[in-house]
């Protein structure tokens, strides 16, 4: 995997995640703050600041990296839930983060 591949998610708390571009672009918000065409300053420099909790940027970044990993998959054939993941004590806070993200 090159550099090029790579992104920058920043947090609201400085946490910085190093992660694919596949797996950011699991997120339509993430997408277009990527795309190369739409000139953002984010596709400029691989970095996007998300105004999120690191605990909750990382959630979602795990949550990113599952749907592209079962991407191929059909829904009965996928035996883990990712529900099981989530800590009840975030729960409201990631799925406002998620909702933002179109994760």
């Amino acid at each position: 995997m090159s550099d090029e591949d790579l992104v920058l998610l920043e947090s609201a708390d400085k946490y910085t995640f190093v992660v694919s571009r596949k797996i950011a672009c699991a997120s339509g918000m993430l997408r277009s703050m990527l795309d190369e065409d739409a000139a953002f300053e984010e596709s400029k420099n691989k970095t996007c600041k998300i105004q999120q909790r690191g605990v909750i940027l990382l959630k979602v970044i795990e949550y990113l990296a599952y749907k592209v990993q079962y991407a191929e998959f059909n829904a009965e054939d996928i035996r883990e839930d990712f529900s099981d993941r989530i800590d009840p004590y975030i729960a409201l806070e990631l799925l406002t983060a998620a909702d933002f993200l179109d994760a």
